[in-house]
């Protein structure tokens, strides 16, 4: 394919000379002045590789156009051989000063044109190339490897100084991108690349790693002195696009120089992840904690298969009580994993794990199957059947038919749908409204009972409310502690049961700790609790032992 030069030049005789010389090699596109030159660019600039610009023209001269194209970034990188009839010294300076790539002289010598274009056009493809080796397109930042082998020449020209790495992580980036668009993500990036070259000062640099992390490389006293520079919350004055996006940073001081700098910056990068989604933490040091915490968990994820396999995953059922009568009225299903080397561990840290690979799914109806395997041999013991709650991932979805799934598994094993409660956290309705919804509505028709989990953990679900069908909403733990502990007056927990049971749902608070919760909530008419003031989990065999000694009582 051969390159395009664009040619500005008023006479008509004399375009018809350069096409001459020029078409042989080159893809010749023609304009009469600076006007339509840049007309031209504004829809081949990306396509042209050189300008040859005639100086008097009418409408817009050489030297306006010269001013046009310099103060545009995507412009000013074509080079630009300005051609005038006079032959001063003082042509050739204002021509250069304009912003020229090269000057000729008028008439035209057809192998000086030639050796000029050719030259001057292999010298830009060749700085594109090195550019492009060495910087990220969009933001101008080092590249990861020009930044890697820019730290590594660093610290061998500077062995006894004392550097730091430091990554920033944009939280939810992603949606962003969904919501406004990729232009005005790619806004965002150059703003933190920015902040990131402000950040490492006139002995640092920085680079691009990945979709939206950026690495900082600079003098350890500079960031100890200087961290407020890493703001957490940008300011981007009026734009409301990027109103409350939120930076968080992680920091590795290098003290090892031993290991590659890949590593150190891995290392920068897993203490940024340790607190990715935690409130009000916006830096983290790395130490070695974090990478025991990475090994342990690279061993646990390549585990997941073989654990659901060997049945290592246990079920513990949590009480749930009615304040109404009460007495027990079933239990939720929580899961814990007994790692042959880790022991029991909680939910809170494997499901992250399980969520990150895909998992969830294959966990959950683990999880159903084996609630269901127990209550089909409770009903055959002649012990009463109370609900059972169990979790509904939103991933559950769009990975299989849910609802189908259900019901095969509740006929397999002998059990009506109406005792297997199903929550479902309030971020998925809110995240994925009108699949969910959908959903709700199947599983409700197979006879399910549906739950909202969560309901009051930050989400904006009143509105969801009124336009699906629920029978129990459950409280979150913080809401319900939270609420609890302020004046009625002060409360709107009163006001939630009301709305609720308006709407002919149920209310079940979950984090009972202390029989002051427990009276105020009955007293708001909540109809069923749950807690550790009440009852921790437990296994089945405590778990039976328990409902036939209520039933005893």
């Amino acid at each position: 394919m051969q390159r395009k030069i664009l040619v500005v030049e008023d006479n008509e005789i004399n375009r018809a000379i350069l096409w001459e010389i020029l078409t042989p090699e080159y893809d010749v596109l023609e304009a009469e002045n600076g006007k339509e030159a840049l007309d031209i660019l504004a829809v081949d600039a990306d396509k042209i590789s050189l300008i040859l610009l005639d100086v008097m023209m009418p409408v817009m001269d050489g030297y306006t156009f010269l001013d046009h194209i310099k103060n545009d970034s995507r412009l000013s990188l074509i080079p630009v051989i300005v051609m005038t009839q006079s032959d001063t010294e003082a042509d050739e300076i204002a021509a250069l000063s304009h912003g020229a790539t090269d000057f000729v002289p008028k008439p035209y010598r057809i192998e000086v044109i030639l050796h000029r274009v050719k030259s001057i056009i292999n010298l830009r493809e060749t700085a594109a190339m090195i550019n492009e080796l060495q910087y990220d397109r969009l933001t101008g930042v080092y590249n990861h490897e020009y930044f890697y082998q820019m730290v590594k020449k660093r610290l061998e020209e500077d062995p006894d100084g004392k550097y730091t790495i430091v990554c920033s992580n944009i939280d939810n980036f992603k949606l962003v991108n969904d919501a406004f668009g990729n232009k005005a993500g790619d806004e965002l990036l150059k703003e933190v690349a920015s902040i990131s070259m402000r950040s490492a000062g006139d002995t640092g640099f920085c680079g691009r790693i990945g979709a939206d992390r950026f690495l900082v490389f600079q003098k350890t006293e500079i960031e100890r002195k200087d961290r407020a520079s890493f703001n957490p919350e940008i300011d981007f004055g009026a734009s409301a696009i990027f109103k409350n996006i939120t930076i968080r940073w992680g920091i590795y001081e290098i003290k090892d120089r031993t290991i590659p700098v890949e590593q150190m910056c891995n290392r920068a990068m897993l203490a940024v992840n340790s607190i990715k989604g935690k409130y009000n933490q916006f830096f983290k040091v790395y130490d070695e904690s974090l990478r025991d915490t990475l090994i342990r968990e690279r061993m646990m994820t390549q585990e997941l298969d073989r654990a659901l396999g060997d049945e290592q995953f246990m079920i513990y059922y949590q009480p749930k009580y009615s304040l109404k009568d009460n007495c027990i009225a079933g239990a939720e299903a929580l899961v814990r994993w007994n790692h042959p080397e880790f022991g029991l561990m909680s939910p809170g840290e494997f499901i992250p794990l399980f969520e990150k690979n895909g998992y969830i799914p294959k966990l959950d109806i683990y999880v159903w199957e084996h609630v269901l395997i127990s209550m089909n041999e409770w009903r055959k013991n002649k012990i009463d059947i109370l609900p059972i709650s169990v979790n509904v991932s939103r991933a559950d979805a769009f990975h299989f038919d849910i609802v189908n799934v259900l019901k095969e598994l509740t006929y397999k094993y002998g059990v009506d749908p109406q005792y297997l409660h199903l929550e479902i956290t309030e971020s998925a309705y809110t995240e994925s409204s009108l699949m969910i919804v959908e959903t709700v509505d199947r599983l409700r028709e197979a006879g399910f009972v549906v739950e909202m989990d969560d309901f009051g953990s930050g989400y904006s679900s009143l509105n969801m409310l009124s336009r699906m069908r629920l029978d129990i909403l459950k409280l979150d733990l913080e809401f319900t502690q939270n609420e609890t502990s302020k004046k009625e007056e002060e409360s709107i927990l009163e006001d939630i049961i009301a709305m609720a049971h308006k709407m002919h749902l149920k209310i079940m608070a979950e984090g009972v700790e202390n029989e002051s919760q427990l009276q105020r909530l009955k007293k708001a008419g909540c109809d069923y609790v749950q807690g550790y003031y009440l009852s921790k989990p437990m296994c089945e065999d405590e778990y039976l032992k328990l409902i036939i000694t209520a039933k005893e009582a």
